[in-house]
């Protein structure tokens, strides 16, 4: 058998044969974007977004990719602002909960029974029990595209960190603890999650 007979192979385009779209399993787990903002009225939105991530370190800068021009996407267009919020272990149930689709003037806070908590540099509020919240203003606004230059619905967030905010319990001498967090990332299956513990450090310093 050669290698490349033990390999499922597929373009994306004419499908992936197979029962779920492998492709979110194989890019993570991911990060979720737990995304705090307020529309041009004042009203609290707060969704999680599973394209999210990390992209530079200064400035620092996050982004998350929404498909469909949600009403977060709405809401930083129209603001310039938005909180991301770290996700941990005992927060999973009110993540989940804030995903439900319901219309603007549901304020999601309320509906997963979160507690916001104000922000020092934007408007937009922070989920007071995430141990993690940065304050973020919009840098671009990106409608995603194929290979072949055609428009697709999705639409890509940047942000520039404007403002950390840690629990004190997570910095170890100065040093933050990613696993004393807790933080669950995003799976690839239709409701699989990880959640990352301490028990999964391993170290590995770089040559040179």
């Amino acid at each position: 058998m050669t290698a490349d007979a033990a390999r499922h192979f597929y373009e994306p385009r004419q499908g992936h044969g197979l029962p779920h779209d492998p492709f979110n399993a194989i890019v993570g787990p991911r990060p979720i974007g737990w995304v705090a903002t307020v529309d041009a009225r004042g009203r609290r939105n707060l969704a999680p977004y599973s394209f999210f991530n990390a992209f530079n370190y200064t400035p620092p800068i996050v982004g998350f990719a929404s498909i469909g021009w949600k009403d977060s996407v709405r809401n930083v267009e129209a603001t310039g602002e938005f909180v991301w919020n770290l996700v941990t272990r005992v927060l999973a149930g009110p993540m989940n909960a804030s995903c439900a689709a319901v219309g603007p003037e549901v304020d999601e806070f309320d509906l997963a029974g979160l507690a916001a908590a104000p922000s020092r540099l934007v408007k937009a509020p922070r989920v007071a029990a995430s141990p993690v919240s940065f304050e973020c203003r919009l840098t671009q606004l990106v409608q995603l595209q194929g290979a072949d230059g055609q428009k697709v619905p999705t639409w890509l967030v940047l942000g520039e960190v404007v403002g950390v905010h840690i629990g004190t319990a997570l910095l170890k001498d100065g040093i933050y603890d990613t696993g004393a967090a807790h933080p669950i990332l995003r799976g690839g299956g239709p409701a699989d999650y990880f959640e990352i513990t301490p028990e999964a450090l391993f170290r590995m310093r770089r040559p040179g």
